[in-house]
């Protein structure tokens, strides 16, 4: 686990504060052209670790939605989710989502759960289930860093608008974890 600084308790007493923990996941599917945008903007970020702040760290969730779900139980403070938006807009909009910690209203049907067509959405409802049953921490911070597709069907690699989109996402998702309080995590 990342430590923080240490700090002083009002009786002079230094404690350790530990630094808050922050997951930041592209999710998506690479053989789908822009469907992977969010796994391209986190490998971006890779390259760009040395300007993350203590704690965050990185995963290439790609379709792996329920090991995300699980590993979001190992007590993120933040959740940040990098993965394609389709809300209209023109190829290559980027958007900023705050989802906050509730788990979505709108919740996939009962059925067998299909571990290739996770979308945010599906694993923000399977991470709240899992936790009712099995416990660990929820995030308190949901965020969705997504970009307008321009096209999903079979292929590799991201189209030149939304290619051309990843270094800014970087950008947003290093502006986002930065700004979130480096505070001790509550018990």
């Amino acid at each position: 686990m990342t430590t923080g600084a240490d700090r002083t308790d009002g009786s002079g007493t230094a404690e350790r504060e530990e630094a808050r923990r922050v997951l930041v996941a592209g999710v998506g599917n690479v053989f789908l052209q822009d469907d992977g945008f969010g796994v391209e903007t986190v490998r971006r970020l890779v390259a760009r670790t040395p300007e993350l702040p203590p704690g965050v760290e990185l995963m290439d969730a790609g379709i792996r939605g329920v090991h995300l779900a699980y590993r979001l139980l190992e007590g993120y403070q933040t959740l940040v989710l990098v993965d394609t938006v389709s809300r209209e807009g023109p190829p290559g909009t980027l958007y900023t989502i705050d989802v906050g910690p509730e788990p979505p209203t709108a919740r996939p049907e009962p059925g067998p759960l299909d571990t290739h067509a996770m979308d945010p959405a599906t694993v923000l409802a399977l991470l709240h289930d899992l936790h009712a049953g099995a416990g660990g921490t929820l995030p308190e911070e949901v965020y969705v860093i997504g970009c307008e597709p321009r096209d999903t069907s079979e292929g590799m690699g991201l189209t030149p608008t939304v290619a051309d989109a990843v270094e800014a996402a970087a950008d947003l998702v290093l502006d986002l974890v930065r700004r979130a309080p480096s505070v001790p995590q509550r018990g």
